[in-house]
């Protein structure tokens, strides 16, 4: 189990290592850049299938104690440790992690984004694979920093060299924000380790704080706080988020999504809740109220994109949820009840499944129509995606259900137990403060059902207006034309491309005049048969699957997670007393 745990961590940032190397001769394949793809889909398979050995290793009759330790000194004048270890808490992390990683491999073999090399991909993808394990799995302060800032530098080269439009902005204004909270976050951390002699997590937790003033608590939970605030992203410190998924690859906002932004919200599990516990009573109401606003704000922004009229991103709209499904998160940490903190890490993973899957359905659906704008998506044709490409509408669909929380799926138990959370907050916080935060909360479920819900009658189902005799959609004159006169006839409806593996899939390849709908009149126009696209690809298939059913298996049978994560959070909640 050690080895194991060890291996989980390590192996990524070797297989980084061997894909800047030279393929051998006899593993090159039809070409070098597939042979590179190959090589990251077998790395991130084994540490796929080493976490799964894990996971089945696991004692789950001991959820609460750590287990597959390594603890060997690293500097000894600072008393700091290469300490590895998961529980009940960590675990589902590492799992999701390795999982979603694959998945993104397997995906970028048959649908390379377009950019410089697939040997500086395949790399960056690793790094950025060990990096995200590293932060859950190490049990030091100084480690937990250096695989946090570990993560930075291969996502800004994802999106800077592999992105869409505007992308070097993007990068930059994602990696300024998040070192900027990470100068902070270091100083917090150094001053809980001198303060309480030492970096150890797991002596922390079981010290709760006894070994620290308030004061010092105080300070720590700001300046730490910031820092994981940034990365979750919590509002008003989320404005990086959207434009960074925005411009991302697809794979780049998958894992984005998917992993990265659960560091921020374990290290306020891991970290803040035991070790600084009166620091985050003090602050606990003033989390909960930017969780909440963040819920709102990040509902309204994605009715704002998704009216008729708006030209609104659905990757935008996309990241936008995100910023509300992550105040979920919040508030469950913010009521410091056991009810609240297993709500917020079930809604963790919950997020991580169903956000991953809408990326991967939305990086397909501008594959094919080389857009996505979405008053040009629903005014493509009246038929829209479940008359052209039936069972990609149906997946976009039943991903946009499982994100507004419908029960029997993952999304819904994340957010009721949070709400749960803040009807009865820990002892110390006022209750009428977090009743209203609850109220607050539960609007905001009710906007994103609204939002979601116009997404999937847009995209899935298209602008009925743009079907009727003498109407025209959204941005269009009527003739089949956009607004700048533009016939929509070319690239943006052809079909997808060979997928053949490296290749690129740009809209380019799907330009092809005999593509195009006929008629003459424009998409939808009367009179016309809206041409098919190509459905869903059996890499696509592959790729997606193990996210829909793992989102309906947590949805019907949230006890799998739940009976990991509570003793584990029980025992950090009472000072490491199981």
């Amino acid at each position: 189990m050690q080895f194991l745990l060890a291996f989980v961590v390590v192996a990524p940032l070797l297989g980084a290592l061997a894909a800047l190397l030279p393929a051998p001769p006899g593993l090159k394949g039809r070409s070098p850049d597939q042979a590179v793809l190959r090589h990251g889909v077998t790395v991130t398979g084994a540490v796929l299938v080493a976490t799964l050995v894990l996971a089945a290793g696991f004692d789950h009759d001991q959820p609460s104690k750590m287990q597959a330790t390594t603890d060997i000194s690293w500097i000894p004048a600072l008393d700091v440790r290469i300490h590895l270890g998961t529980d009940g808490i960590s675990l589902p992390l590492l799992v999701l992690t390795a999982l979603l990683t694959f998945l993104c491999a397997l995906y970028s073999y048959f649908k390379l984004p377009a950019g410089p090399s697939a040997k500086g991909f395949v790399a960056l993808v690793l790094v950025l694979e060990s990096g995200t394990l590293a932060t859950f799995a190490v049990l030091d302060l100084i480690l937990f920093f250096l695989a946090f800032e570990m993560v930075l530098i291969p996502m800004y080269f994802l999106i800077a060299r592999w992105g869409g439009d505007r992308k070097q902005p993007a990068a930059w204004k994602f990696v300024l924000y998040t070192l900027l909270g990470s100068v902070v976050m270091l100083l917090g951390l150094l001053l809980v380790g001198l303060k309480s002699g030492t970096f150890d997590m797991v002596a922390l937790a079981t010290d709760n704080g006894r070994g620290l003033t308030s004061s010092v608590q105080v300070i720590a939970v700001i300046a730490i706080g910031v820092g994981l605030a940034v990365k979750t992203p919590m509002w008003p410190l989320h404005s990086w988020l959207p434009d960074a998924h925005t411009a991302a690859p697809t794979v780049g906002s998958v894992l984005l999504a998917g992993v990265l932004l659960k560091m921020g919200t374990y290290g306020f599990v891991r970290i803040l809740l035991p070790v600084a516990p009166d620091g985050m009573e003090t602050f606990a109401p003033y989390l909960a109220a930017f969780a909440v606003v963040g819920i709102v704000y990040g509902s309204l922004a994605c009715l704002a994109l998704a009216r008729p009229g708006a030209k609104g991103d659905l990757k935008r709209l996309i990241a936008y949820s995100s910023v509300g499904h992550m105040g979920f998160v919040l508030l469950g940490i913010a009521t410091m009840t056991p009810t609240g903190v297993n709500g917020a890490l079930f809604a963790n993973i919950a997020h991580g499944l169903i956000t991953g899957l809408l990326f991967f359905l939305v990086g397909a659906v501008k594959d094919r129509y080389g857009t996505a704008d979405l008053d040009t998506l629903s005014g493509a044709t009246g038929a829209a995606l479940y008359g052209r490409a039936p069972r990609l509408g149906g997946l976009l669909a039943f991903a946009a259900v499982a994100s507004l929380g419908l029960p029997g799926l993952a999304g819904f138990w994340g957010e009721m137990l949070t709400l749960f959370g803040a009807f009865d907050p820990a002892d110390g916080l006022s209750r009428p403060a977090f009743l209203t935060f609850m109220a607050i909360g539960a609007s905001g479920t009710l906007l994103t059902a609204a939002y979601m819900l116009i997404v999937v009658r847009r995209v899935c189902m298209g602008d009925p207006r743009a079907a009727r005799p003498g109407t025209s959609g959204p941005g269009t004159d009527g003739t089949g034309a956009d607004a700048t006169g533009t016939d929509r006839t070319g690239s943006a409806d052809g079909p997808v491309g060979t997928g053949t593996p490296g290749s690129t899939g740009t809209p380019e390849d799907a330009g092809r005049p005999e593509d195009a709908d006929t008629g003459g009149t424009g998409p939808g126009a009367p009179g016309t048969q809206p041409q098919p696209l190509a459905d869903v690809q059996g890499y696509e298939l592959a790729a997606w699957t193990p996210l829909a059913a793992l989102t309906v298996l947590a949805g019907l049978w949230p006890a799998v997670l739940l009976g990991l994560t509570d003793p584990a959070v029980q025992k950090l909640l009472s000072g490491g007393k199981s």
